[in-house]
């Protein structure tokens, strides 16, 4: 039994359980380099940023947002823009980023399910893969809604279950299940979720996108997702030799069966829902 599952259990008070299992992943997403991963998605929070339909000045908020993909692009677009993770890693990365470009752009650390701001602070809320990691889904879309301005927007993306990265993530629950209590993150990815955390919204508004990994082959995306990946990573440490063995041929398998390049190379195309949402 891992520590979240035997904090879960314990009788200790629900504010220091919270405390244990954040900590938790945050080591886990602290493991490896996120950022060699999360660059390769910049394509992502530029599309979020046109759906959103940010103005220059508005302030905007983005939550879980690891080395800054979504920051960045509402930053080229000249908005106010505060970037949060709760990895400090991250965040320097993305400040690093900033600072490269000649970008104005705030950073603070910050956990998704208890946002240090005051109520209705920000015109936009956004997210690009990372709310839906959180491990209490309830609380984390109470906390977006209530930081975003009345009249404000949120905009998501978010893995879809079906789709590549959606398999990807069940096959490592397959080898280790997900800790007492908490749900898969791809639900963030279905119309029927949103839907019934954001009920109280003026309008929601889905697309169905797709997302192209391009790699120089599969075995340089498998180096890459089971290297730099702390969730990839987590899983593995977790397992004997034989079990993580077999993990990791089944991980290559899953990657050759959604490949469409015939040239040798890695293209595999991965959809996530992006969805709009007036408060």
């Amino acid at each position: 039994m891992n520590i979240v599952n035997v904090i879960a259990t314990a009788t200790l008070p629900r504010p220091i359980i919270r405390k244990l299992v954040t900590s938790h992943h945050r080591r886990s997403w602290a493991k490896g380099d996120y950022s060699r991963i999360g660059t390769t998605l910049q394509i992502v929070g530029e599309r979020l940023m046109e759906s959103v339909d940010v103005h220059a000045g508005r302030s905007l908020l983005d939550v879980a947002g690891g080395n800054g993909n979504a920051s960045l692009a509402a930053a080229r677009r000249h908005c106010r823009v505060t970037s949060t993770d709760f990895v400090p890693q991250l965040l320097q990365q993305g400040h690093n980023r900033a600072v490269a470009e000649g970008l104005e752009m705030a950073i603070q650390e910050a956990d998704a399910e208890a946002l240090p701001f005051e109520d209705a602070s920000y015109d936009y809320v956004v997210s690009t893969f990372g709310v839906m990691f959180a491990p209490r889904q309830r609380l984390a879309a109470a906390e977006l809604k209530r930081v975003c301005k009345p009249g404000g927007r949120i905009g998501l993306a978010s893995w879809t279950p079906e789709g590549f990265i959606g398999q990807y993530f069940e096959l490592l629950c397959h080898y280790r299940a997900l800790p007492e209590g908490m749900k898969m993150p791809s639900r963030w990815g279905t119309e029927t979720f949103i839907e019934q955390q954001f009920s109280m919204a003026r309008a929601i508004r889905h697309q169905r996108c797709q997302y192209n990994f391009r790699y120089r082959s599969v075995d340089h995306w498998q180096y890459v997702f089971t290297t730099f990946c702390g969730m990839t990573l987590q899983v593995l440490k977790k397992l004997d030799k034989a079990t993580a063995a077999r993990l990791m041929a089944d991980i290559r398998e899953l990657a050759e069966q959604h490949n469409r390049a015939d040239d040798g190379t890695l293209v595999i195309p991965s959809d996530y829902l992006q969805t709009v949402i007036e408060l």
